[in-house]
């Protein structure tokens, strides 16, 4: 039954989808009782931000704090707890998680919706492996808790109780697009050229004024993502540091991030990293992400300077941001992320 010929809370359509939410319900109760279990706290972040996020292409909701004296200032509501949840690792805190309602603008597909879940949670002192580990076992007590080992989803099917397969970028770019990936990625900058060239002479569409990034994400969309988390999962590891987005360089290789994607179904579930805990350098990234975000889309947002001042005491961490709904979406045989979420945004 569609959303226009039914809304969401009529009874019909509720019935229909109480299943999923009821799996949902199990599934998050689950899931804290993990992290519980291993001494992290739950916490709380505030929606309201000076910054949603310095992504290029993520767009945020925008709207005002009016103080009692009248005055205005621009706030929005946040695309990711992450800012808060490094404070608080800044001001002490060792282990730590949150479902977090965040909000990304122009965003609604059956993978995407413009108010959704994120589930979030920090290692202090701890290496990105340690949330490799944490995703297997997390995906175990998902299809524990609606007993079900394998995940379905555009007709892939996914046994989330094999370990997962844990391959580059690099790697996945040869196995799938024939690409030597390295080839055009420096530490200092990337040949456009090289990739561009590669991307071309292997079938795929490139624009002429296409950058390294454009060709890159072309690349990713249409050659490599159809394939990861297919039998199994996939932990896609080694981003081109280009693609580092808050996370730090590998150590022994500066070309590379410490940065991973988890996929089930070719579905990305989690995005994690080796937090990046230099001040400077993310400040770069800001700008030149905001720079990048001006000239594409013809707005910028404001860098959190309170950030940046307590990144620079934040200790050494690890995190993660995973996409609750598709987890439970996948986990529970639903078609569309609506069908997860007991109250839809209005279309």
């Amino acid at each position: 039954m569609s959303l226009s010929a039914s809304p969401w809370w009529s009874p019909e359509r509720h019935a229909d989808r109480r299943p999923f939410l009821l799996a949902r319900q199990r599934i998050q109760g689950a899931l804290r009782a993990f992290f519980t279990a291993r001494d992290f706290i739950e916490v709380e972040t505030p929606i309201l931000q000076v910054s949603p996020g310095n992504e290029t292409h993520l767009k945020a909701f925008a709207t005002e704090l009016e103080g009692p004296d009248g005055a205005r200032a621009p706030r929005y509501l946040h695309t990711s707890p992450e800012f808060t949840a490094k404070k608080l690792l800044a001001a002490g805190e060792r282990r730590l998680f949150t479902f977090a309602r965040v909000f990304r603008n122009g965003e609604r597909t059956a993978l995407h919706h413009p108010e959704f879940t994120l589930l979030e949670w920090y290692r202090a002192r701890e290496g990105y492996e340690a949330l490799m580990r944490d995703c297997t076992t997390l995906l175990a007590i998902t299809a524990e808790a609606v007993g079900a080992r394998e995940f379905h989803f555009g007709g892939h099917v996914c046994d989330v109780g094999e370990a997962p397969e844990r391959l580059t970028v690099a790697e996945a770019f040869d196995r799938f697009a024939g690409i030597d990936l390295m080839a055009s990625v420096g530490a200092d900058g990337n040949d456009r050229d090289t990739l561009w060239h590669a991307a071309q002479a292997r079938g795929i569409r490139v624009a002429a004024d296409d950058g390294w990034a454009d060709v890159f994400t072309r690349v990713m969309v249409e050659k490599v993502e159809p394939h990861l988390g297919i039998g199994r999962p996939t932990i896609l590891c080694e981003y081109p540091i280009s693609e580092a987005a808050l996370a730090r360089p590998k150590p022994t290789d500066p070309r590379v991030a410490e940065r991973f994607e988890l996929y089930v179904c070719a579905v990305e579930l989690a995005n994690a990293f080796g937090e990046l805990t230099d001040a400077a350098e993310q400040r770069r990234r800001f700008v030149q992400w905001m720079d990048e975000k001006e000239r594409i889309y013809g707005e910028r947002y404001p860098i959190d300077e309170d950030f940046l001042a307590a990144l620079a005491v934040m200790p050494e961490a690890s995190g993660i941001a995973l996409g609750f709904d598709r987890l439970v979406m996948l986990a529970a045989g639903a078609r569309r992320i609506e069908d997860v979420l007991w109250a839809p945004v209005a279309p």
